[in-house]
């Protein structure tokens, strides 16, 4: 009898945890696909192809969670984190693969992994050289950088087609932007954990009753399909672009030191320099895995945190589910089919609100900063300035060459390497005591 009850309990348990695992999933989800859709679309992927990146894309989150939370000696760091594309290598690998080739894009991911790996004991070691006032200015730029793009998305996502900005672009757009700000402003407990995926799936809804979507992908994919090493072309290293997704790496470091501080505060652990450690190591395996099979670099995803706060379940099974539920999802196109038939301007509106966000999350990690120091002002206000301007006015940079075309082109990276050289030659921190000694 005790045995029977044990095992009711047992598989209740159980049950539970893979439910919690489906929250992970979904509350992930929406962010995971819009990456492979963004870059699939900027490179002119056709369906089957968009099916398959989508697909092999869900696959490598699983595979890249599990990474993360299987801790060993070497790599993970063994919180319940959930891992997925990082959005701020969107615009970066956009322009390199419209500059040079999908085959270079992969070689400066793999690159770039490799880095990380090799840096990542050092890195642990400089977190305090990351103060809120570079980090927050840095997730600011990301956010205000992609909006555009947003907007582009918005009114169908090509300005010179005639559909481009019709009225049922821009109404099925800000319905779906309407209905995530419904879901998290009443939604309660899950319904406002999936709020952008009920905006997608409205949206997409809406659309399809104005004929506006096609199932032919869907029907035309098939039910399943192993992973390909190199399926998209064999991957080339170019300096320039390898540069470009070190910086976009660096970025997601800092980005996902906070994460793992946040998580250890949530489930009181004590994150020390070893933990950090091992946490870039399984991103770095993740990053040179997602360049093997052609896919994206992989991050910690923050959103996931409020959930393990939410939920009050400071165990990692829950997201060892949702890590099964991301591999048995990526070996099943028709699955990515689905994510391929979302109309542009769904996507849009559901981006407007997602990079909205990523900004105001930048903007609250500068309100930790105190601006009454005018070097902290500075840090941020020429990183802001220099970020947003090559953003808005690539040309400027038109007369360089290529290779610095590249780099001083992406608003990101501009304003991570002027926030970082700023704050290490006006030291805010040293001015403040400065200024502290001549007030008294």
């Amino acid at each position: 009898m005790i045995k029977g009850v044990n095992r009711d309990t047992i598989a209740k348990h159980e049950s539970q945890a893979a439910l919690l695992g489906l929250q992970h999933l979904l509350a992930m989800y929406s962010g995971a696909i819009l990456v492979p859709l963004l870059i699939g679309g900027a490179l002119h992927f056709n369906a089957a192809q968009m099916t398959y990146l989508v697909s092999i894309d869900i696959f490598m989150c699983g595979i890249a969670t599990f990474l993360q939370i299987f801790s060993n000696r070497y790599f993970g760091i063994g919180l319940p984190v959930i891992l997925g594309c990082a959005v701020q290598a969107v615009a970066p690998l956009q322009m390199i693969g419209g500059r040079f080739s999908i085959g270079t894009m992969y070689g400066a991911i793999i690159a770039a992994g490799i880095f990380v790996f090799v840096i990542s004991g050092w890195f642990a070691k400089l977190r305090k050289l990351f103060p809120p006032v570079i980090t927050g200015t840095v997730i600011t730029v990301i956010g205000l950088t992609l909006i555009p793009i947003a907007f582009l998305n918005l009114g169908g996502g090509n300005v010179a087609a005639k559909s481009f900005g019709t009225p049922v672009n821009l109404i099925i757009g800000f319905l779906t932007v309407i209905v995530i700000l419904i879901c998290n402003a009443w939604g309660k407990g899950f319904i406002r954990q999936i709020a952008v995926l009920m905006g997608l799936l409205i949206g997409t809804l809406t659309a399809g009753g104005l004929g506006l979507v096609s199932l032919q992908p869907v029907l035309s994919a098939s039910w399943f399909r192993l992973p390909e090493v190199f399926h998209f072309g064999v991957p080339q290293f170019e300096p320039s672009s390898i540069l470009t997704m070190i910086m976009v790496a660096l970025v997601s470091m800092v980005e996902s030191t906070g994460v793992f501080f946040a998580l250890g505060d949530v489930i009181n652990k004590d994150i020390t320099e070893s933990d950090l450690k091992k946490g870039y190591r399984a991103e770095a395996l993740a990053i040179i895995f997602g360049g093997l099979f052609n896919t994206f670099p992989y991050t910690t995803y923050s959103q996931n945190v409020g959930l393990v706060q939410l939920s009050g379940i400071k165990s990692r099974k829950p997201v060892v589910y949702a890590g099964a539920f991301l591999v048995i999802l990526g070996l099943l196109p028709k699955v990515g089919a689905v994510a391929t038939i979302i109309p542009v301007p769904v996507i849009g509106g559901a981006m407007i609100v997602m990079f909205g966000m990523v900004t105001m999350q930048g903007v609250r990690m500068l309100n930790q900063v105190d601006f009454r120091n005018n070097r902290n002002l500075l840090v941020a206000a020429v990183s802001i300035g220099l970020g947003l301007g090559v953003t808005v006015q690539p040309a400027i940079v038109h007369g360089l060459p290529q290779a610095a075309q590249l780099i001083l082109s992406n608003g990101i990276v501009v304003a991570s390497v002027t926030a970082v050289l700023l704050n290490l030659i006006l030291q805010p921190d040293k001015g403040a005591v400065e200024q502290v000694k001549q007030s008294s």
